[in-house]
């Protein structure tokens, strides 16, 4: 009973994989493959949060037609994604890679935070006390700190 409800399943996910767009597919199924888990890691433009495996704008398609000719041209994944995001920007990767922009981008709000907190924590520490005071203010603090407040 379990084993045939897995294979159900495995069948089930097989049919809506290969419903996607079959006229589109390429006929080497190690290309094809290839291409789906590119397909996985490149972001649809128009809905941004999907990849364009998921995703049925028609950019997507388009997409996918893209990353299809290249893997047919033989070329790597790392020249396609390059390709991708030289015309498309590193937008386009869903995982960018790592660079010193993508660094200072998502780490310059901590900076910016601990930077704070070191000027908060100066500027608290050279606040002025009594001895900066004028003689009348210094008499005057004095005075307030010996009454009582009861």
């Amino acid at each position: 009973m379990r084993l045939a409800s897995i294979l159900a399943a495995v069948a089930g996910v097989l049919c809506i994989a290969a419903a996607a767009d079959p006229a589109d597919r390429l006929a080497d199924p190690a290309q094809e493959a290839r291409a789906r888990a590119i397909f996985t890691d490149v972001r649809c433009l128009v809905c941004q949060n999907e990849s364009i495996d998921d995703s049925e704008a028609e950019l997507a398609h388009d997409l996918r037609q893209i990353v299809r000719e290249q893997v047919r041209a033989g070329r790597t994944d790392a020249q396609i994604k390059r390709y991708l995001t030289d015309r498309y920007g590193e937008f386009v990767l869903l995982t960018p890679a790592f660079s010193w922009m993508n660094l200072a981008l998502w780490g310059g709000p901590f900076a910016v935070v601990i930077l704070g907190a070191g000027l908060l924590a100066t500027r608290l520490r050279n606040r002025s006390s009594v001895e900066d005071l004028s003689p009348e203010e210094a008499d005057r603090v004095r005075r307030l700190s010996q009454t009582d407040i009861t």
